[in-house]
C-alpha cells in the first residue's frame, strides 16, 4: 500500500488516508451515468472570501493533499514501473510498454473493464509517485515519463474512450500527486520548466470536468473534489466556485433527508460517507467553508449504515456490494455496529424503514457478548433500479444464530457478461420471480407495515412484468427466530411463479419432502428448515426444487466478492398458471431442532400453529392478507 514514509532527509509528499472505495470499475462499458440533482441544494457551502470576517478571507489560501491511490497501486512496485509493468486485481502482471515509458494505452489483455479503467486512471503509479516525492530520481523519471506519455497519446478531449473518460477524476488527482512529488522530490517551490506540461494537463482535465459532470452520486462528488483540487493547486477561483456549487447541489440528492444513499448499494453507502467527509476536509484545507449540511447528512447516513449492519458486523449485501465489514467510526452509531457492540452506543432504532427503498431490522442490538446472537434482516423496495442497484425488490437477506441464513447472489463485477446479468437480475435474489416475462425493473410500493415487540410485518406490491401483479407479505419473528412470507401473483397470461431462497455457499441443502428442504454446514450446530404450507392453492408436482451450480440457466451461485464465485444452493417453491399463492417459512434452529405445525381456520383468519425447536407460536393470515403473530 502506498503511504508516505520517512526516508533519510525527505519524508515525501503528504498522502491522505485511503477511503473504503468499492473495487472494480464502477461503470458499465459503453455508457456512463449522469444523475441530476433533484433536491434543493445546500445553501451553506461557500468561499471564505464570501465570509464577513477579514481574517477568514485572508485564510482562504490553502493546500490540496494527494488523496492517495485507493490500493490500485498495491501490486505494482517501483521495480515493475521501471519495466513498464502493471498489475491489478489478481490478474497476472502485464508489460504495457516498451521498457522506456512508452505505453500502449489501447491494451486490455484480460478484456476486463476494471483493469482497463484503472490502467487509464494512472493510480497504479502510486508507489512510484511516493518514491519520487522522497527523492528517488529513477522513480521520478519513469513516473513523469509514463504520465506525459498518457497526456501525449490521449489528447483533449478523450471522451470517445469510456475507460479514459470515467477515470478522469482519478487521473486528475494522480496528476496533482505527481506535481507535488516533483516539487517535494526536487526540493523546489516552483514547478521547473521541463515539468510545465503537468499544469497544462491539469487545465485540460479541469476543462473536461467542467463540461462533464456526472451529477449527484459518488462520481460527481469525486469529480467536484478533483476540480476543487485543481483550483486550489493552480489558484483558479472559478474552478473552486464551480466545484462548491456542484457539491452543494449533490449532497442533498446523494444523501437524502432520511440519510439514504441514492446508489442502491450498501457498500457504496459506506464509501459515500467517507467521500463526503473527504469533501469537508478538502474544502476546509483550501479556504472554503463547508457549512453544516454535509455534516448533518453524513450523520444521518452513519445511522443508516449502522442499521444496515447485520449481526455478523457486515453490511447486508445489497446491490453492487461485496461482503464488507462495517467501519467502526468513533463517535457515531457505526462505532457500536462496526465493533459488534464492544464499543460506543447502539442506535436508538431497532428497525429503519426508508422511502428510498430499504428496510433494515433486527431482534435487538445486544452487547459485545450478545451482538451476534441477535437476528437481523433486510428487505428491498422503492424506486426503479439505478446506478449500483440490482433488480432485487421484495428480496430478503437474513442472519440468525450467528450465521447467514438467506443471502443475496452478490456482486459479479462490471464486465458485460452473463454472470453480471444474472447477479443483477431477480433470479439472484430471494424474491418471487416470473421467468417467462421480461424484467420490468419496477418501482415497488410498501403498502403497510406494523412493528411489534416480537414481530415485524410488511407488505409490498409491484408489477414485475407486463400484465403481472405481485404482492409479498413478510413477517419476521423473534423468539423463535422465524421468517414467514406470503407471495401472491397473478397474470393475464399463463406464467411461472418461482419464489427463490438463496442459501449460503458453506451449507449443503437437500429436499426432505414435497414441502420441505434442509440446509446446514456439516459439523455446525445450526440448520435451516425451509418449508411451504399449502394456502388457497394445492401444491402441484415440482412445487419444490433445489438448484445449485447451474449454468443453463444460471442459478445456484454466490459472489462474496467480484473475483470469487461460489456454488451455493438455491431453493425454489414453484407454481404455474394464472395465479400463485406461496406461503413460505424459514426457520433457523439448532442442528437437532425440528419444526412441526398444524393449520386451522378461525373465522376468516387462516392460522398456522408452530413449534419451532420447542418454542410454540402461531401465525395468522387475515382476510386482508396481513400476516400477524397470534401467540
Amino acid at each position: 500500500m502506498a503511504t508516505a514514509t520517512e526516508t533519510a532527509g525527505n519524508p515525501g509528499i503528504a498522502i491522505a488516508p485511503e477511503l473504503p472505495e468499492p473495487p472494480g470499475a464502477q461503470f458499465v462499458p459503453g455508457a456512463t451515468n449522469v444523475i441530476p440533482a433533484t433536491a434543493a441544494p445546500a445553501k451553506d457551502i461557500r468561499s471564505k472570501s464570501e465570509a464577513r470576517s477579514k481574517n477568514e478571507a485572508q485564510a482562504a489560501a490553502g493546500t490540496y493533499t494527494c488523496p492517495g491511490f485507493s490500493t490500485v497501486d498495491d501490486a505494482t512496485p517501483v521495480s515493475y514501473l521501471l519495466k513498464d509493468t502493471y498489475a491489478w486485481g489478481g490478474f497476472a502482471a502485464y508489460k504495457v510498454g516498451n521498457g522506456s515509458g512508452n505505453i500502449n494505452w489501447k491494451l486490455n489483455p484480460y478484456q476486463n473493464p476494471s483493469w482497463y479503467m484503472w490502467f487509464h486512471s494512472l493510480r497504479w503509479l502510486g508507489q512510484g509517485i511516493t518514491a519520487a516525492g522522497q527523492g528517488d530520481t529513477a522513480a521520478m523519471a519513469r513516473v513523469t515519463t509514463i504520465v506525459r506519455d498518457w497526456v501525449v497519446d490521449n489528447p483533449y478531449s478523450w471522451k470517445a474512450n469510456i475507460g479514459a473518460w470515467e477515470s478522469t477524476m482519478h487521473r486528475t488527482n494522480v496528476l496533482m500527486c505527481t506535481r507535488q512529488a516533483v516539487l517535494t522530490g526536487l526540493k523546489v517551490t516552483t514547478l521547473p520548466t521541463q515539468y510545465q506540461w503537468l499544469d497544462k494537463a491539469l487545465l485540460d482535465h479541469a476543462a473536461f470536468l467542467v463540461y462533464n459532470w456526472s451529477g449527484a452520486w459518488n462520481h460527481g462528488t469525486d469529480e467536484s473534489i478533483a476540480l476543487f483540487g485543481v483550483g486550489c493547486t493552480l489558484n483558479r477561483t472559478d474552478y473552486k466556485n464551480l466545484a462548491q456549487q456542484r457539491l452543494a447541489s449533490g449532497i442533498t440528492t446523494s444523501i437524502d433527508a432520511q440519510g439514504s444513499t441514492n446508489e442502491q448499494s450498501t457498500a457504496y453507502a459506506q464509501f459515500n460517507y467517507s467521500l463526503w467527509g473527504r469533501a469537508v476536509e478538502v474544502l476546509q484545507a483550501c479556504g472554503a467553508d463547508p457549512g453544516t449540511t454535509i455534516t448533518q447528512r453524513r450523520a444521518l447516513l452513519a445511522n443508516w449504515i449502522a442499521l444496515a449492519t447485520n449481526s455478523l458486523g457486515n453490511l447486508h449485501q445489497i446491490g453492487d456490494s461485496e461482503v464488507v465489514k462495517t467501519a467502526p467510526i468513533a463517535g457515531t452509531p457505526l462505532q457500536f455496529a462496526g465493533t459488534k457492540g464492544a464499543e460506543g452506543t447502539a442506535p436508538a432504532q431497532r428497525v429503519g424503514v426508508y422511502s428510498a427503498g430499504f428496510v433494515f431490522g433486527r431482534s435487538g442490538w445486544g452487547t459485545g457478548a450478545t451482538f451476534a446472537a441477535q437476528s437481523s434482516y433486510s428487505i428491498r423496495y422503492g424506486p426503479k433500479r439505478q446506478l449500483h442497484g440490482h433488480s432485487d425488490h421484495m428480496s430478503l437477506t437474513y442472519v440468525a444464530r450467528g450465521r447467514d441464513i438467506l443471502i443475496d447472489g452478490g456482486h459479479a463485477g462490471y464486465q458485460n457478461d452473463v454472470w453480471r446479468t444474472w447477479a443483477k437480475s431477480p433470479f439472484a435474489h430471494s424474491t418471487m420471480t416470473t421467468p417467462l416475462s421480461a424484467d420490468a425493473m419496477p418501482a415497488t410500493k410498501l403498502n403497510r407495515h406494523v412493528l411489534g415487540t416480537n414481530s415485524d410485518f410488511y407488505e409490498f406490491s409491484d408489477v414485475p412484468g407486463a400484465g403481472i401483479s405481485r404482492v409479498r407479505g413478510v413477517l419476521v419473528l423473534k423468539d423463535p427466530d422465524l421468517v414467514v412470507t406470503l407471495d401472491r401473483g397473478s397474470s393475464k397470461t399463463a406464467q411461472q411463479f418461482q419464489t427463490l431462497w438463496h442459501l449460503p455457499s458453506d451449507q449443503k441443502a437437500s429436499v426432505y419432502s414435497r414441502t420441505t428442504a434442509l440446509a446446514a454446514k456439516p459439523g455446525e450446530n445450526t440448520r435451516t428448515i425451509l418449508f411451504q404450507v399449502p394456502y388457497r392453492q394445492a401444491l402441484p408436482p415440482g412445487a419444490i426444487l433445489l438448484k445449485q451450480a447451474q449454468t443453463k440457466p444460471i442459478q445456484g451461485w454466490h459472489y462474496p466478492n467480484i473475483r470469487t464465485r461460489n456454488s451455493a444452493p438455491t431453493l425454489m417453491f414453484a407454481r404455474s398458471g394464472y395465479s400463485a399463492s406461496i406461503l413460505s417459512f424459514i426457520a433457523p434452529v439448532r442442528a437437532s431442532g425440528a419444526v412441526t405445525y398444524a393449520t386451522r381456520w378461525v373465522g376468516t383468519t387462516y392460522v398456522v400453529d408452530l413449534t419451532v425447536a420447542g418454542v410454540k407460536t402461531s401465525v395468522g393470515i387475515t382476510a386482508g392478507g396481513s400476516l400477524v403473530r397470534l401467540a
